[in-house]
């Protein structure tokens, strides 16, 4: 058996059923088929290393911890577009147009703009070298590692193409896979995300790529840009980038006139609540790059593009009431209760309020004719008040003051926009919502319960905490409305099953404030069970990698709460899993033995968890700052200016991945 070229044919194969899917939406394989190839290139790649490579789609699923977002410069600037609102201000784009090029036949490129996070990425000899966040223009944050799990960017071109250049598009979030997440967060009693950009923006900076690849990310692609390309138009730049991978939208269309312009945008305008993805209007590019070249840029916009925004769907209603929801953290959402109106293809009830502040912002009172648009066409939001309407003895609104469902005083922290009850352990949504975060699928994944069932259970006085979910039998539950035999029996039984989920698992699923997934992740691997973990202290804590003050007090407070104390000691009583079962390396020495190591920058054989666990596997202890006790500092690409300037005025060693392995040979 030829291992490289089993590993390359498997490389390549794997790739084109991406782009497939991804790009051309039409699989030839089963999902099944495609994780039993990929799990094959996987063990191949973990048996041979000598053939590891940065681009193979087996590193689509993350994994690299990325604390500091280095600043790259734009090898070409990233301009912004100048906006135009009506066909008139087009017409008076195209007359500037003409003053500089004389009456020439000019062609128009149509295409959607995408309401998403800008991105430039870097390709070389066919490879994915580098990508970058917009940022100011002429500099932006390196997220390559991120970039790289999102399936429809091709990590390998085919074709023809230039040696190197780069390719702009923009990172969205298709409207299905944000409604999913969002479903996900409110399932678990958590506040759901305002809209798709900001939500893809953001996915960008997550500091584990793994993350990153479990989020439904797409990738739109629509112009290229170098030295020497092989393409004279901009169309012919969209096709090209088309045949060698790319994800460029098919619904790019080449105008003779400007007619032909607003035809495109007439029709878009109508039509583009169909679209599975969110657009705000139409970029119109000048096609022939010739006149691109001619035409040149002003401070901050090319002379040869224009960006033609759509009004924001609008309508007015009244609104009827204000009612007040509680989150499973005790924060408090203000909701607008408005007559039925239709907005954007769906009928609109209910609008969030967000806070105190937007009220007093608003002016908003009960009883006023209101303005509601789709913020990002999906959230329904009230931008403004029609004073004009509003009844004579209206009053302004008075923020609640105690809470809905349990009548505490509520308290407002300094700094922070909401207020909070905090009652967190009486207020019955607060402990529901922590009982079905304790359930949901990242915590202890207990199939046969869902969130409505978890409120059955409480109001019917079953259980009070998670705890008491063990506790449950067959016979107490067949009474429950809608709960036949079958159901019963899979509920106890998945309740039982998930006694086996890892550590990891059980400390996110306790439902800590701000001890998200991958911060339960990190607290396990350094404390590996809960006895430790439970008596850190403030300084133990925030000296872990990625753990600062808020989230130390928030663990610190946790524990010194004798009601969690109780639930834990339950828990452990019903077989909980509180410890990490430490997965033993048989190739584990003892030759770093008494030093520290600080790891820092992107490396070519390990992923940086890869290269601690190593470390730790030889006997070496893993520092997350630079100190006078650091005895060598792992440098990769990119390592931190700040960390570089420590160690060398510290006078200590700085060692390449290649030293490194030297070093534990």
């Amino acid at each position: 058996m030829d291992i490289q070229n089993t590993i390359l044919n498997l490389r390549e194969e794997l790739n084109q059923h991406n782009h497939n899917y991804y790009v051309l939406d039409q699989p030839t394989i089963s999902d099944f088929e495609f994780d039993v190839k990929l799990k094959q290139l996987q063990d191949l790649e973990n048996q041979y290393p000598d053939y590891f490579d940065e681009n193979s789609p087996s590193q689509r699923v993350g994994g690299t911890i990325t604390k500091n977002f280095a600043t790259v410069a734009h090898d070409y600037r990233m301009y912004s577009l100048d906006n135009s609102y009506s066909k008139e201000d087009l017409l008076e784009w195209e007359n500037r147009i003409q003053k500089v090029l004389g009456e020439v036949a000019l062609e128009y490129v149509c295409e959607l703009k995408y309401d998403g996070a800008s991105i430039s990425i870097t390709y070389e000899n066919g490879k994915l070298k580098r990508a970058v966040t917009r940022g100011d223009g002429f500099q932006g944050d390196d997220v390559t590692n991120n970039i790289k799990t999102i399936k429809s960017i091709p990590l390998h071109l085919k074709g023809n193409f230039p040696d190197k250049f780069d390719i702009r598009g923009e990172i969205i979030l298709p409207f299905a896979g944000f409604e999913k997440m969002n479903q996900e967060l409110i399932d678990i009693g958590e506040t759901p995300y305002s809209n798709p950009r900001n939500t893809a923006s953001g996915s960008l900076k997550l500091q584990d790529s793994s993350e990153v690849s479990k989020r439904p990310l797409d990738c739109l692609l629509y112009f290229i840009i170098g030295q020497n390309l092989p393409v004279s138009s901009q169309i012919d730049s969209l096709d090209s980038a088309r045949s060698w991978g790319f994800k460029v939208p098919n619904e790019t269309r080449l105008a003779k006139n400007l007619n032909q312009v607003f035809q495109f945008i007439d029709f878009w305008d109508e039509h583009r609540h169909k679209l599975p993805y969110e657009t705000d209007g139409v970029v119109v590019k000048v096609n022939q790059f010739q006149f691109q070249e001619e035409l040149g840029f002003t401070a901050k916009s090319p002379r040869w593009a224009m960006a033609y925004k759509f009004k924001s769907e609008q309508v007015s209603t009244r609104l009827n009431s204000i009612s007040y929801q509680v989150g499973r953290t005790g924060a408090i959402t203000p909701v607008a209760n408005l007559e039925a109106v239709q907005l954007a293809g769906t009928i609109v009830k209910r609008a969030s309020l967000h806070n105190a502040d937007q009220i007093e912002k608003l002016d908003i009172r009960i009883g006023d004719e209101v303005f509601v648009e789709k913020g990002g066409e999906i959230i329904p939001k009230i931008i403004a008040v029609n004073s004009s309407k509003r009844p004579v003895n209206s009053t302004p609104t008075k923020y609640i003051t105690h809470c809905p469902e349990c009548q505490t005083e509520l308290v407002r922290i300094e700094g922070e926009a909401n207020h909070y009850c905090p009652n967190f352990y009486g207020c019955p949504p607060q402990i529901i919502g922590r009982i079905q975060h304790f359930i949901s699928r990242k915590a202890m994944d207990i199939e046969g319960l869902g969130g409505e069932t978890v409120t059955l259970l409480y109001n019917n006085g079953l259980v009070n905490n998670y705890a008491d979910l063990y506790n449950l039998t067959v016979e107490q539950i067949l009474p429950l409305e809608r709960m036949a035999q079958k159901s019963a029996e899979n509920l106890i039984f998945g309740v039982l099953n998930s006694k086996k989920v890892p550590f990891e698992n059980v400390l996110f699923a306790l439902g800590i404030r701000f001890v998200g997934e991958t911060v339960a992740k990190k607290l396990a691997k350094h404390y590996k069970n809960i006895d430790s973990l439970s008596k850190a202290t403030f300084m133990d804590l925030v000296m872990v990698d990625e753990i600062g003050d808020r989230i130390a007090q928030s663990v610190i407070d946790f524990f010194d709460n004798p009601s969690n104390q109780e639930i834990i000691s339950e828990l452990k009583v019903h077989g909980l899993q509180f410890e990490i079962i430490e997965k033993t390396n048989p190739n584990a020495t003892n030759k770093l033995n008494g030093k520290t190591f600080v790891v820092s920058g992107v490396f070519e054989k390990f992923t940086r968890d890869e290269l601690k666990n190593s470390i730790e596997d030889n006997g070496g202890k893993v520092g997350s700052s630079i100190s006078a006790k650091t005895h060598f500092v792992v440098a990769g690409d990119n390592m931190g200016p700040a960390k570089l300037e420590k160690a060398t005025s510290l006078k200590i060693p700085i060692i390449s991945e290649h030293d490194y392995i030297e070093m534990v040979k």
